[in-house]
């Protein structure tokens, strides 16, 4: 069929064609915007799951409904080699100025916009970088206010001031932070200790973080009551039906239908991970001659979207692995038949080695986003169904 017309979307964070199974999470968001809205508490929001099901896009999705809602907004993504204050503070930036246009008084604009600044430039300060980078605020920097240089302090002073604006607009600010586990420890902390002060003021302003699995652990292991700050949402698999309404739905606007038996082996290739639904579904509309889309053209198109799996989504993050931690995974992958969370124990067995000895290519892989720790003991790939991949590349 026609390349031009395929709906599906297989990309990073790409917007699937058709957001299916997720609304439950979009509903609750929906009740969160609604309460913050009419001065009600609220918690703030994290999104886990492992790679490709879904989570970047599920964050933009909850974005838009919050700037539906004439909400401010801003988005960044962590990254285990920077600091808070600037991608945030860029962040929050933006979402001032979304609703500034609305405040009754631009003077306390421009007063919280020269804190903003100041928080902004302690990023550098620090380092004799200030004449190197200038934030993007047209005000001056206001002193005395968020720019001690301890960022939970100065985190929760900054964040207490934006939700005063909102608060005087009426509508609320809500960050979205996507792979939040990055974060450094002070930076968790800073987080934890802002919406925690928040919280505590009913103010208009929430975190929506997005992360894999140990996210949760994460935050725990910075504040004790993080449990408590957050509602956790975890991204799985999407269920059949929802799968095959991802499938369906963008090919019926465009006059195309699949077989029974074409969803059939659809689900059972893509196994309901919205990335392999997508990747899968492209595929096969490709090399597919004609509507309906039968399980014929599904295994004669299996290969190629295999082809563009192994290289893109697989092959790629194995490559950044070194020889050691390549060694440590293709372990797992030998030890876990259904590639679930696996005993560390295990692994140093099955490589005959002492646990400790291992613990270097176990923590290069966690600060590489290829494994997590899934309980104390015990450890996964962040990548569904990496293991079979590993297992392919041997037999």
């Amino acid at each position: 069929m026609d390349p031009v017309r395929n709906p599906y979307a297989p990309g990073a964070g790409q917007r699937p064609p058709e957001l299916a199974g997720r609304e439950k999470q979009l509903a609750a968001f929906d009740v969160v915007l609604e309460r913050i809205s009419r001065g009600r508490p609220e918690r703030s929001v994290v999104l886990t799951g492992l790679r490709g099901v879904g989570k970047t896009v599920l964050l933009n999705h909850l974005r838009s409904a919050a700037i539906a809602k004439s909400w401010g907004t801003g988005k960044i993504e962590a990254r285990p080699d920077q600091g808070l204050r600037r991608p945030l503070s860029s962040a929050l930036h933006m979402a001032v100025r979304e609703i500034a246009a609305a405040h009754p008084d631009p003077e306390s604009v421009d007063h919280f916009l020269g804190v903003l600044k100041s928080f902004a430039l302690r990023a550098t300060a620090d380092k004799g970088m200030r004449e190197r980078w200038q934030p993007g605020i047209d005000a001056p920097a206001v002193k005395g206010r968020a720019d001690s240089g301890d960022i939970e302090i100065d985190l929760v002073e900054l964040l207490v001031d934006a939700a005063g604006l909102a608060r005087d607009v009426g509508v609320g600010i809500a960050l979205f932070i996507d792979e939040m586990q990055d974060l450094g420890p002070d930076d968790v902390s800073a987080i934890c200790g802002a919406c925690h002060e928040l919280s505590q003021d009913t103010a208009p302003l929430i975190v929506v973080g997005a992360g894999l699995p140990h996210l949760p652990a994460v935050l725990s292991a910075s504040k004790s009551y993080s449990e408590r700050l957050f509602t956790y949402h975890r991204i799985g698999r999407l269920d059949r039906d929802a799968a095959d309404h991802a499938l369906i739905a963008p090919a019926q606007r465009e006059d195309v239908e699949f077989t029974r038996d074409a969803l059939d082996l659809l689900y059972e290739t893509a196994d309901g991970y919205p990335y392999f639904v997508q990747a899968y579904g492209k595929a096969t509309w490709d090399l597919a001659a004609d509507s309906p889309i039968t399980a014929a053209d599904v295994r004669v198109a299996a290969p190629t979207a295999e082809e563009e799996l192994a290289v893109g989504f697989f092959g790629s993050r194995y490559e950044r692995a070194t020889p050691a931690e390549r060694e440590y995974m293709r372990a797992m992958a030998d030890l876990s038949g259904d590639d679930g969370p696996i005993a560390t124990s295990k692994i140093a067995a099955e490589l005959g080695r002492k646990p400790a000895s291992l613990s270097p290519a176990r923590d290069g892989l966690i600060k590489k986003g290829l494994i997590y720790s899934a309980e104390r003991g015990f450890i996964g790939f962040t990548v569904p169904h990496f293991g079979r991949y590993l297992r392919s590349q041997t037999d």
